[in-house]
């Protein structure tokens, strides 16, 4: 009875669709945008469709890029990690942004994100970056 239960949980939770963020798997996972390896936690990203699909991305403009080019693929959730943290997934719409300056991302798309707005602002002063919204992000 315990195995049909967890069946139906499981069938449940898929057909779903799950808006969580799946784990990205450094050096293992690669870009669904660029095929690159995502070898730097720091700047990956990930969305979900509405379907529960988990798309990861070695950067936050390939998310984008990948957006952009399936924009009839409805989109569930977007993930960013966390830049002070290594390969920690916060969602897009509560992170604060910096781009520009002096960042390094590895598709050059120059965007990083903070759960802590704090480490946003100490961050921008070291890497001479401005601040940027998530909608102004979404829609580039």
């Amino acid at each position: 009875m315990k195995h049909y239960f967890s069946m139906l949980v499981l069938f449940l939770a898929v057909s779903c669709g799950l808006k969580e963020a799946q784990p990205i798997k450094i050096n293992v996972d690669n870009c669904d945008f660029c095929g690159m390896s995502i070898a730097d936690g720091k700047y990956a990203a990930e969305v979900i469709t509405e379907k529960g699909r988990a798309y990861k991305f070695d950067d936050i403009s390939c998310m984008m890029n990948y957006c952009k080019e399936n924009s009839n693929t409805k989109m569930g959730a977007y993930f960013v990690n966390d830049f002070a943290q290594d390969n920690v997934l916060i969602p897009a719409e509560t992170a604060f942004f910096l781009s520009g300056g002096a960042i390094q991302s590895p598709m050059r798309g120059g965007i990083i994100a903070f759960s802590k707005e704090s480490n946003a602002k100490e961050f921008a002063t070291k890497l001479n970056a401005e601040p940027r919204a998530w909608k102004a992000i979404l829609s580039k």
